[in-house]
């Protein structure tokens, strides 16, 4: 007789995914550390999000300036560290959970919480002693304006065979 769900036992029929979930939860565990949350209490402990901020960037390019744009919602620009070293731009900074009081208890967190760290490449083209960055409303908006003459040029490479 061919398994069907009927016929499968009851660990086997609605453990799979829950097995799954476990090995995922204990290897995010074992590469964050174990972090007790409030979302972890409540039988959702695949729903921590320990480390697991990355800002969403964009970066741009025109004749005078290349221009990074970092969302970084819920953040002061005092939370933000932007530094540049060796031709290397880094951006830092942690975002952290506050509760209003004591009695809070999540049942679901899906807004991500801790420390990152990106770091870009800035060209030779950039003048790095002109960078400017502005913090509005969660927005970084860091502009690398182009040294006099330093325009991108593009050529056509031919491929040999």
């Amino acid at each position: 007789m061919a398994d069907t769900k009927e016929n499968l036992p009851a660990s086997r029929s609605s453990g799979l995914f829950d097995d799954f979930r476990k090995e995922m939860d204990t290897m995010m565990e074992r590469f964050f550390g174990h972090v007790e949350t409030a979302a972890s209490k409540t039988g959702f402990p695949s729903l921590m999000t320990a480390g697991a901020v990355k800002p969403a960037i964009d970066i741009t390019e025109n004749d005078k300036a290349i221009t990074l744009t970092a969302e970084l919602p819920g953040m002061s620009k005092e939370e933000v560290e932007l530094t540049i070293t060796d031709g290397m731009l880094t951006l830092k900074g942690e975002k952290t959970v506050s509760h209003e009081s004591k009695a809070d208890d999540s049942v679901m967190v899906e807004r991500t919480y801790g420390s990152f760290h990106r770091s870009f490449p800035v060209p030779d083209r950039v003048d790095q002693d002109a960078i400017d960055a502005k913090f509005d409303k969660g927005v970084l908006k860091v502009v690398m304006p182009k040294k006099p003459g330093q325009e991108s040029k593009d050529r056509k490479i031919k491929i040999g065979g």
